[in-house]
Formats: structure tokens, sequence, C-alpha cells
């Protein structure tokens, strides 16, 4: 992780090293807290975020799931991701909003805070000289959605998939997919999954337990405009094993092929035709060389 300059912490800027919080938080120890992550680009009109309102939007979803009020408007933290990126004089970044519980008598006392750090980071993956990962089905399945509710972003449920990354990682493979109780393929350990057969492209639905995921929304949306069939459907392994082509997408990781999953060769074992063209319109549209879906972008000056 970078080091910068300032981190937004309740409302100010604090120096990083100064951006701290008691250990009696109950964000720390009950993991009670919501978050995103959000990528700025650059860009001929100087720094931009991707779908900033979206990213927003679904925090607040998130809090109205656990039954909590954001400390903050989604004004206010719109302007504190710009606050945050301008005041470390970033161009490229990864930015965390983050709301977490406290200290208190009890959780339920216990007051809402909210940060946001900006770091000038790149995606989570780097791909591998084939230009693609190697997956693994972990045999630590994705919560049912009536122990937790998969379609938020909550700090503590991400040990489920902080487990099967785990598992994945001890096993010489470079990320985990994770299927739900019924055996129905849901996400990658932090990205959505698409399938690709005979030209159709293929993901889980958010019923089947997989987060509605904004870059997973952007795949979709460009897909179609492309002329291709792209639809959401249950998944089963074999539907992995048997893929023309299979790409995890996310925000901290754009696009990335999957070449392999359990050892079983997707396609030719590079990346496809519709990964790449996919991965190639995604890029020039965050880095604003395309005037398509400028909507998308939110300047950050």
């Amino acid at each position: 992780m970078s080091k910068e300059k300032v981190i937004w912490l309740d409302g100010e800027l604090v120096p990083w090293d100064e951006a701290t919080i008691h250990v009696t938080s109950y964000g720390l120890y009950f993991g009670i807290g919501f978050f995103e992550a959000i990528r700025t680009f650059d860009t001929p009109d100087g720094p931009a975020f991707f779908r900033l309102d979206d990213h927003l939007k679904r925090l607040s979803d998130t809090a109205h799931t656990y039954l909590a009020t954001l400390p903050y408007s989604q004004s206010d933290l719109i302007a504190a991701c710009k606050q945050v990126v301008q005041a470390n004089d970033l161009a490229e970044c990864l930015v965390r909003p983050i709301v977490f519980l406290g200290d208190g008598d009890h959780p339920l006392a216990a007051k809402w805070r909210a940060t946001v750090i900006a770091m000038s980071r790149g995606p989570y993956v780097s791909l591998p000289d084939e230009g693609g990962i190697h997956a693994k089905i972990s045999s630590f399945h994705r919560m049912s959605a009536n122990a937790l509710p998969p379609a938020a972003k909550a700090t503590g449920q991400y040990l489920n998939a902080y487990l099967a990354q785990s598992d994945a990682l001890g096993a010489k493979y470079d990320d985990a997919l994770l299927l739900n109780e019924h055996g129905h393929v849901v996400d990658g350990w932090v990205h959505n999954i698409f399938v690709v057969r005979d030209g159709v492209v293929r993901t889980p639905p958010v019923s089947a337990g997989a987060l509605a995921g904004i870059t997973r929304d952007t795949m979709i949306t460009l897909a179609r405009e492309q002329g291709l069939t792209c639809v959401e459907e249950n998944l089963v392994r074999t539907d992995l094993y048997n893929a023309d082509e299979v790409f995890l997408t996310g925000t901290s990781a754009g696009l990335v092929p999957v070449i392999s999953v359990d050892r079983r060769t997707v396609g030719d074992g590079k990346p496809g035709e519709i990964s790449r063209t996919l991965a190639d319109m995604f890029g020039d549209i965050v880095h604003g060389r395309v005037d398509i879906h400028a909507e998308w972008r939110e300047p950050v000056g």
C-alpha cells in the first residue's frame, strides 16, 4: 500500500499517520462497516472518477440494507472523494470510502464514522505472461443470502472471500471462484465472473449471490452495444470448464481473462476475442479516448 499525504476522516483532511481509530471501535473487532472501491483514471481533460455516483449510491444501499444511516450525504462524500484525490496530487488511483461503527457502550449506541482513502496503486491482479490467470473453484462456498446479504459491500462479510482466496493461493492458483449452496457459480473472491460460449456472454444473476458490480454492469452494457447476446443465468462449474472464454471483472481489476479453471484449459488457453474487445473498449472509455459514455466519467477537478 502506498503512503500518501492525507486521508479524509470524519469531515476533515488528516495527515496519513494521524488518521487513526481506537481499538475499541466496533468496526474493528466486530467488522461492522461498509465500503466502496472507486478508480480514477487519467484523461485528456485531467483525472476522472469512473461511475462515482453509482458507487456511492451502492454504499448508501448497503447501509440501508443494514438499517444504518450514512453520517454524510452523497454530495458530501462526492466532495470528500474529490478533495482527497486533489490534496494528494493523484491522477490514477484507488479511492476507498469506508463507513464504520465507532466505539460506545454497545453497538447500537455507537456512532457511525467515515473515511475516504486515496492510494496511488494499480489493479489487484498482475497478469502473468500468458495474459490470463489460473483459477480454482474453492471448497468454501459463498455465504447464503439468508445468512448475510451478498448484495451488500459490508466489511465483515469479506472474511468469506478471504478464506476462499487463501485456499486458492495456497494451492498455487491465482484466484478463487465460489459456488453457492446450490452448486451454482457465483463470482470470484472480489470479482464478478463472465462465461462466453458460442458467442453468447453469460454471467450469474444477482439472485445467485453475486454482487451487483459496477464494472459487471458496464461490461453487460458494452457487450449488448456490440450486438452480443448477454444473459444473466445460473451457471455450474462445467459451464466454466467447457467455455470458449472466461473473464473476471471488478473495480480494482478491470477485466481479467481466465485461461484455466481447476487445471482445465479454457478455450485455447489464451484471452479470447470478446474478452480483448471489451477490455479495449473499457480502457478507451475510462481514459476518455472515446466520446461514448462520457456520463460515466466524473472529473476530479
